[in-house]
C-alpha cells in the first residue's frame, strides 16, 4: 500500500493512499457533495476495476471510521495519464488536501514514467486554477459551456502537465 503522510496545523493529521474498491460509496459521497452532476457509486466501482485507472484517498490518520476527506482518481494509458476527477470534501477544503493528492498522483506518475498529465477544470474553479498552475499546468485547450453552473453554463479548460524534463 502506498501511503504518504500529510500533517496540517488547520487539521488533523491525513495519510494519502491507494484507493480499494471498498472506497466506492465514499467516493460517490464526497463526489456529490462537490459536483452539481455526480458521478453514482456504480461508477466508480467500474472505474477502479479498470487495470488503467488508479487513484488515492485522504483518510483521517488512526481514524479509518472517519468520512475521508478528499480523493483523486486519474488513467494512465501507456505514458499518457489524465486526472478523472478529484473531489475535497467541503468540511475537508482549504486544508492543502487537493495539493496532497495531486502530489501523490505526481509521486505515481514520476515511478511509472508517465510524460504527461491532462485535466479539464471548470474556469470559475479559481482554487482549483490556482492549485494546478502552482504545480506546474499549463492551458492548452478550452471547450465553452462544457459545464452547467447555477449562473448557466461555464468553459471547460484543458490543461497539462510535462512530466519528463527535456533532454
Amino acid at each position: 500500500m502506498i501511503g504518504f503522510p500529510f500533517d496540517n496545523m488547520r487539521s488533523p493529521s491525513f495519510v494519502v493512499e491507494a484507493l480499494l474498491r471498498a472506497d466506492a460509496p465514499h467516493l460517490a459521497d464526497i463526489h456529490a457533495g462537490t459536483f452539481r452532476q455526480p458521478w453514482s457509486e456504480d461508477d466508480f466501482h467500474a472505474l477502479i476495476a479498470d487495470d488503467n485507472v488508479f487513484g488515492f484517498i485522504a483518510r483521517e490518520e488512526g481514524n479509518r471510521r472517519a468520512r475521508p476527506g478528499g480523493f483523486v482518481l486519474a488513467r494512465l494509458i501507456l505514458d499518457e495519464a489524465e486526472i478523472l476527477t478529484i473531489a475535497v470534501a467541503p468540511q475537508s477544503q482549504r486544508k492543502g488536501l487537493g495539493h496532497a493528492l495531486m502530489d501523490a498522483t505526481l509521486r505515481y506518475l514520476h515511478n511509472a514514467r508517465a510524460s504527461m498529465l491532462f485535466l479539464e477544470v471548470d474556469e470559475l474553479n479559481i482554487p482549483a486554477l490556482a492549485l494546478y498552475r502552482r504545480l506546474g499546468f499549463k492551458q492548452v485547450g478550452k471547450r465553452p459551456g462544457y459545464y452547467e453552473t447555477a449562473a448557466g453554463r461555464s468553459a471547460a479548460l484543458t490543461m497539462r502537465r510535462d512530466l519528463k524534463k527535456s533532454r
